[in-house]
């Protein structure tokens, strides 16, 4: 036993103090976010009783919206590993995946439930790891590239700001710096092992078409449920802008993680639909209504099949 351990603990102590900080932020945003939740409590009780009498046809297809979701989560998933996964077992560690994420910070939950289901099928630890560190890469490059691509096209989203060029040249150098202290550290070797695993997706074309479709449906799903509940509480803003909104106020939920994105992205998806012109009530009722969705229905299912899986050995 080293120095950096205790019994019954498999952790190093930087590893255990890093945790315990996140946790700790999470638990301050967490405490933010109910103070505030409950000195807007009004506006929040109107937004949760406008829900109430929404349309429910478009809940139902906010609802398919979100069950495709695991769907396409799946699809990345087996496009960034080279051998095929049993399928129903993977959209059923996606679903599990999805409520282990509500009970941890930054995706942690997700990525474990993951690693454990890619280790399960045969994968060395290190090669289930690349695979999943190659579908968040590939999740957050296609999350950019639609973002680009309806701030350009969608009518009234907001502009980007001229950039001066000494701007450019200041972030292109932290860019810089930050790859050669990336290679530089002892992230190197796993950093390797992902950039080939990248290089061996895109040689097989089945694959690339996998990941990257997956990744796409994805963000373009989550971005469809949220239309779908805009839709439903009458609120009237293009379904263009809408899926705008929600890519960058998740985009900038992430630099706050909390379990599940709670609090944070409800804020910044509040803040995007409010900014766009959206009345408060209706805004908050948007957002309760993509939770309940997304987070609060599928939940408890989603606890059952993470422990069907683990007792079956599937985790």
């Amino acid at each position: 036993m080293t120095p950096e351990t205790t019994p019954g603990s498999y952790a190093p102590a930087p590893v255990r103090r890093r945790a315990g900080l996140h946790t700790l932020c999470a638990l301050a945003l967490l405490a933010a976010v109910g103070f505030l939740a409950r000195r807007h409590w009004p506006l929040l009780e109107s937004g949760a009783l406008r829900l109430a009498v929404a349309d429910h046809g478009w809940l139902l297809v906010g609802a398919s919206a979100a069950a495709g979701t695991w769907a396409a989560s799946a699809l990345a998933q087996q496009g960034a590993v080279p051998g095929l996964l049993p399928a129903g077992r993977l959209v059923a560690a996606q679903f599990a995946a999805g409520a282990a994420n509500q009970v941890l910070p930054a995706g942690l939950g997700a990525a474990a439930v993951n690693l454990r289901f890619l280790m399960r099928c045969g994968l060395p630890a290190g090669r289930s790891a690349a695979a999943i560190a190659v579908k968040g890469t590939a999740g957050a490059l296609a999350r950019g590239a639609l973002i680009a691509v309806l701030a350009l096209s969608c009518p009234g989203a907001p502009r980007v700001p001229h950039v001066s060029g000494a701007a450019v040249a200041v972030g292109a150098g932290l860019a810089v710096g930050a790859a050669v202290v990336l290679t530089r550290s002892r992230c190197r070797a796993a950093l390797a092992v992902v950039l080939a695993d990248i290089r061996s997706v895109h040689a097989r074309p089945a694959r690339a078409v996998a990941l990257w479709g997956g990744s796409l449906g994805f963000a373009l799903l989550h971005a469809a449920v949220l239309v779908a509940v805009t839709r439903a509480v009458g609120l009237p803003l293009p379904p263009g802008l809408v899926a705008l909104l929600y890519l960058a106020a998740s985009a900038a939920a992430a630099l706050l993680p909390t379990p599940g994105g709670l609090g944070s992205l409800d804020a910044a998806l509040a803040l995007a639909l409010t900014t766009a012109g959206a009345p408060g009530a209706a805004a908050a009722s948007a957002v309760l209504g993509y939770r309940l969705l997304t987070v609060w229905l599928p939940l408890v299912p989603g606890l059952v099949v993470l422990g069907v899986l683990v007792r079956r050995g599937a985790l």
